[in-house]
């Protein structure tokens, strides 16, 4: 679960071009817009195991590569 409280100060001298960046890559590292998607629709139970699942054998996978 993921908080929703992001905030951003403007610093002094910044534009407001940079304060949005912040912002959004805040957003993005806290990943409410994933979330927001995983929540638009309901997934059972056995599909999002199944998912996890392949993501970890991605990583597990990527991770032998580098190794090597």
């Amino acid at each position: 679960m993921y908080s929703n409280n992001v905030e951003v100060v403007l610093r002094r001298n910044e534009s407001t071009e940079a304060l949005i960046k912040r912002f959004s890559k805040k957003v993005r590292r806290e990943g409410i817009i994933e979330e927001a998607k995983s929540r638009m629709y309901y997934e059972k139970p056995s599909d999002k195991r199944r998912r996890d699942k392949a993501r970890s054998k991605r990583i597990l996978k990527s991770l032998k590569k580098q190794t090597n």
